[in-house]
């Protein structure tokens, strides 16, 4: 039988992990609320930004832009890796780094490609799989800012459009409800296509055509000018969107985990707390046959 003082020490150490556990898990609870919000509201302006293109094109304009067209060839190519600075976070860090290890895998047998890493855990990671780290970025807390995003995506815009790069893939954890967040993988350089996906659903919906209804707007001073202030915000602001959803995702992640954790120390403390009531029952029982022993011996 173990030691009754053991598992008592233990048991205690139990419970001082499980309140830091438990206050991780509260403080997780609170950013995820903030960065929550912060992310939803990123989505409804890509959103936004999608229907102003489609007025656009509903204007009679043909959207066209450098960084909408695909380049005839890829020589190069950047991946950027956005996990969390600290861990204690599940299996979060672990499938972006996953994701990102096959991605860059994939590029390196069509083009030279270049890594740069958002987050402690990530340099770390790549590092430790021998994928070399061109920049890193650790000044992103759990509310990232457009601020702090909006030199990155300006660098990538300016390498894109002298063609230093070719493209510019995007390994996060996207947001898509409090219970689903997944790794992916996201190509943001070349855009594509700008008008949402939406338009072309309600227009069937509605029997039309979205292309052929009369834009709302008028445009001043032109929709070509337009054009060029949209496209490379729309790109600022998707990558912003993905800072956003990695944050988000991160204190969902912690959380569970947390909760998880607090929940372990639980079972395992009624476990000690059971194990611990046997062992000082079986020494109470120990010290009083001793005790009835010497005064057997006494009176003999």
């Amino acid at each position: 039988m173990a030691n009754a003082r053991a598992l008592d020490k233990r048991r205690k150490s139990i419970k001082n992990i499980k309140k830091i556990t438990r206050t991780m898990e509260l403080i997780a609870t609170a950013r995820f609320k903030k960065a929550m919000e912060r992310a939803i509201a990123a989505t409804d302006y890509t959103q936004r930004m999608g229907k102003v293109v489609s007025d656009l094109t509903k204007a009679g304009l043909d959207v066209s832009h450098p960084l909408l067209e695909p380049r005839e060839t890829t020589q190069r190519a950047v991946m950027l890796v956005l996990t969390s600075n600290r861990g204690l976070c599940g299996g979060y860090n672990g499938n972006v780094l996953r994701l990102a290890t096959q991605r860059y895998r994939e590029l390196k047998q069509i083009c030279d490609v270049s890594v740069d890493a958002a987050g402690k855990r990530a340099i770390s990671g790549l590092k430790f799989r021998d994928i070399a780290v061109g920049n890193g970025y650790l000044h992103f807390d759990d509310q990232p800012k457009f601020a702090e995003v909006d030199p990155i995506a300006q660098q990538f815009l300016d390498m894109y459009l002298t063609k230093e790069i070719d493209r510019l893939d995007v390994v996060y954890t996207r947001f898509i409800s409090v219970s689903r967040q997944e790794a992916v993988v996201e190509t943001l350089l070349p855009l594509g296509n700008l008008v949402l996906p939406t338009e072309s659903a309600a227009a069937a919906a509605t029997g039309g055509d979205a292309d052929s209804t009369q834009s709302i707007y008028e445009f001043v001073p032109s929709a070509a000018s337009i054009l060029e202030e949209v496209v490379p915000t729309s790109f600022k602001v998707k990558l912003f969107k993905c800072f956003l959803d990695a944050a988000v995702s991160e204190q969902i992640a912690r959380m569970v985990a947390m909760k998880g954790a607090t929940e372990n120390a639980s079972d395992m403390i009624r476990t000690l707390s059971r194990t611990y009531n046997r062992a000082r029952q079986s020494q109470i029982t120990g010290e009083i046959m001793e005790v009835i022993g010497g005064v057997e011996a006494l009176s003999s």
